[in-house]
């Protein structure tokens, strides 16, 4: 299989350049898509390529140009609306939740909404905390949106393409600190498709389950552990809804002990969920509580050092394990 060296933003590119060109009806619309090239270069190059009437540039408007593209959505054409970040979403929540969500059910089936909303979610570096929200929970908990999040360029296209594709709404969570991350991207993305996690790093002792930039997280942590004598799988959900809970219990009645790792906040949100199906379907298989490392409860601080100290870290995941391996252990 032909396998090629992308950057995270490249492999989304490439995505939303092929289904354009196979697919008239699909075109991207947001903040600086055009002539700035993307806020990230995402969009790099595709003004030039398919013209103002496909590449869109907006203004500041959030909630207006959303819901052009959910009527856009509902009279047949495939819009990509991107936020420069998915903080300035929640202006645009109420078509999010009331029109993209629910079109198909209060039509009764005769309209449906094949929208992709992306763009940068969670941390960045030093964006002050109303720039730093990881929004995926919000969205997550409701009917009629489906929400990935992939971690590596391979997924990112093949998500992305998926998510054109699909006919409901599809919300493409990425990260800003992930743009510029390379990795090998095959010319198959057939196994790359909503709804399925992969097994990121195979272990023995512990399962770490985590999504987006908290996958990297994760294997930097399984690494560490590994010197230590402990043995960690890696679980890279990249779907969170629909989640793909299967592979998630098969590894916990592997390893026999869990530990959830994400960006946001600790109360409720994808990680609480996670740890419920993981409770209610694989209890049995359980050694110790299924612990959680998240962003701290807080607003994020601007300050460096004090936004590091807010955010997941390699060594706060090695002590949870660590907690839990002993446990499992005693």
């Amino acid at each position: 299989m032909a396998t090629r060296q992308l950057r995270y933003r490249e492999a989304l590119r490439e995505a939303m350049i092929e289904e354009m060109e196979r697919d008239p009806n699909v075109f991207l619309m947001g903040e600086e898509v055009g002539h700035y090239q993307g806020a990230y270069k995402v969009s790099e190059g595709m003004l030039e390529k398919f013209g103002d009437k496909r590449v869109v540039d907006t203004p500041i408007a959030e909630s207006g140009f959303a819901g052009i593209g959910v009527g856009a959505a509902m009279v047949g054409l495939r819009p990509i609306i991107e936020f420069m970040t998915w903080n300035f979403s929640a202006v645009a929540f109420d078509q999010i939740l009331n029109n993209a969500a629910k079109v198909r059910q209060m039509s009764g089936g005769q309209f449906s909404c094949p929208i992709v909303f992306r763009g940068p979610n969670a941390s960045a570096r030093q964006v002050g905390s109303q720039h730093s929200h990881a929004m995926e929970h919000f969205y997550a908990t409701v009917p009629g949106l489906k929400v990935v999040a992939p971690a590596f360029p391979k997924d990112a296209k093949g998500l992305m393409k998926a998510a054109i594709r699909d006919d409901n709404p599809v919300l493409v969570m990425e990260s800003e600190t992930l743009y510029s991350v390379k990795g090998d991207v095959p010319d198959d993305l057939s196994d790359v498709v909503i709804g399925k996690a992969q097994i990121a790093r195979p272990g023995k002792d512990v399962t770490l389950i985590a999504y987006s930039r908290a996958t990297h997280i994760a294997l930097d942590a399984a690494t560490a552990l590994e010197k230590v004598g402990i043995s960690a799988e890696v679980v890279d959900l990249r779907s969170l809804r629909p989640l793909d809970e299967d592979t998630i219990c098969d590894s916990v009645r592997r390893t026999h002990r869990a530990v959830v790792v994400h960006e946001g906040w600790p109360y409720g949100g994808v990680g609480a969920e996670i740890v419920d199906r993981i409770q209610r379907l694989a209890f049995d298989s359980l050694e110790a509580p299924v612990l959680r490392v998240t962003t701290l409860d807080v607003g994020m601080p601007y300050n460096a050092k004090l936004e590091q100290l807010c955010m997941p870290q390699t060594a706060r995941v090695v002590a949870a394990v660590t907690k839990v391996v002993a446990r499992g252990r005693a």
